[in-house]
């Protein structure tokens, strides 16, 4: 029996000589892996493999069988059409970073409509928006409350964050406490949403040093997360 989902693409590589395996985050079913036989064969498999750029929004027909560890598209479309996240260079950026992050990240093979939904709504607001230095901080920040680690703000007015433990505390008590110019972006970013983002105001410099701070947090408290391998590209480019 057919059945249609959305889809978002976090990964693709080629496999053996002419067939690609594309793992997306669907709507329907979780992370889901397809194989696309012979794609590389002719010119219209060349046209098959333009749907599937990083962080495309699809709809995906398939005959989806849970026992199988690869499905198979009979149909796909575009779900949303991105106007500049494939084709300006520094968002280009963004999405090879996030979808690395979220390939890590993202292990559940069940439904899940309000992650499914962040995810589709903050990379539109992406595409559409000129001012996204700050974008993929508050984008990682906001993902941790999905996956069940989001900071607990009952105590936000004390001086220093645990990573470890996900909370605000009043004595710094482990390696892993955050002060500084860190702890004021942090309690910034809780408190604003992606329309508001362009008023915090950082330099390179800031924004490395927190995203090291996100990303050791994902790693604290996902046991399967692994620093992504574009990051040194992507500090480049947005230095």
């Amino acid at each position: 029996m057919f059945t249609t989902t959305n889809a978002i693409v976090l990964s693709k590589i080629r496999y053996r000589d002419n067939d690609l395996i594309v793992k997306c985050y669907t709507q329907k079913d979780g992370i889901v892996s397809y194989l696309l036989k012979g794609v590389f064969k002719s010119k219209k498999g060349y046209s098959k493999i333009a749907y599937y750029q990083l962080l495309s929004q699809l709809q995906i027909t398939t005959d989806h069988k849970s026992k199988r560890s690869l499905q198979y598209i009979k149909e796909v479309k575009n779900n949303y059409l991105y106007t500049s996240l494939h084709t300006n260079i520094l968002k280009s950026a963004i999405v090879m970073f996030l979808a690395e992050v979220l390939s890590t990240s993202l292990q559940e093979e069940e439904q899940n409509d309000t992650l499914y939904n962040y995810l589709e709504a903050t990379l539109q607001w992406l595409d559409v928006n000129e001012s996204f230095a700050n974008f993929h901080l508050l984008f990682l920040l906001n993902l941790s409350k999905h996956l069940g680690f989001y900071p607990d703000k009952s105590k936000i007015e004390a001086p220093y964050f645990n990573l470890k433990d996900g909370e605000f505390q009043l004595v710094k008590d482990s390696r892993y406490s955050v002060f500084g110019e860190n702890l004021t972006l942090l309690k910034r970013l809780l408190g604003i949403t992606f329309d508001t983002l362009e008023e915090v105001k950082i330099n390179a410099k800031q924004r490395q040093s927190f995203l090291s701070l996100i990303l050791l947090y994902f790693e604290l408290h996902l046991g399967s997360f692994k620093k992504p391998k574009s990051l040194q590209i992507f500090n480049e480019v947005f230095n």
